[in-house]
């Protein structure tokens, strides 16, 4: 069975929303998917290079993407995800930079199959974000199945 990765940072729960409903997406279309605030990762001693794909999302703070995601970034420039399915997501307020942000450093530094384009939902309880949050797991399943 295919696996995926799902890493998510939040403030306020609105981006590990959007992280669940992208999982099910995933899970509705055969996947195991294990979903993991970012904070919890290494406690967890997961290896990324053992999934099929991985996804990872922030919220936008302030015009900037989480700290903690950005640690993140760094760390998982060493886990030789080149070739690997990917996907970014994230909340925001106002600008929503961090899925994007996220988006290009997989795709252009960990050299990364990506999705057609970053997530970027206000709320994924708002205008139609459940839909778009599974959809965006789907689509990502579909690379891999």
């Amino acid at each position: 069975m295919a696996k995926a990765l799902v890493v998510y940072a939040t403030r306020t729960n609105q981006t590990k929303s959007i992280a669940d409903l992208i999982a099910e997406g995933m899970r509705l279309s055969g996947m195991e998917v294990t979903v993991i605030n970012v904070n919890e990762y290494e406690k967890k001693g997961i290896d990324p290079a053992t999934y099929d794909a991985v996804v990872l999302g922030a919220a936008t703070y302030h015009g900037e993407m989480i700290q903690s995601m950005k640690t993140f970034l760094f760390l998982m420039e060493k886990a030789n995800l080149e070739g690997k399915v990917g996907g970014s997501f994230g909340a925001y307020g106002w600008s929503g930079e961090a899925p994007g942000r996220i988006y290009d450093t997989m795709k252009n530094v960990f050299k990364m199959k990506m999705a057609k384009y970053p997530l970027m939902l206000k709320s994924a309880s708002l205008g139609g974000g459940i839909q778009m949050a599974q959809g965006y797991g789907k689509e990502i399943a579909a690379m891999i199945l």
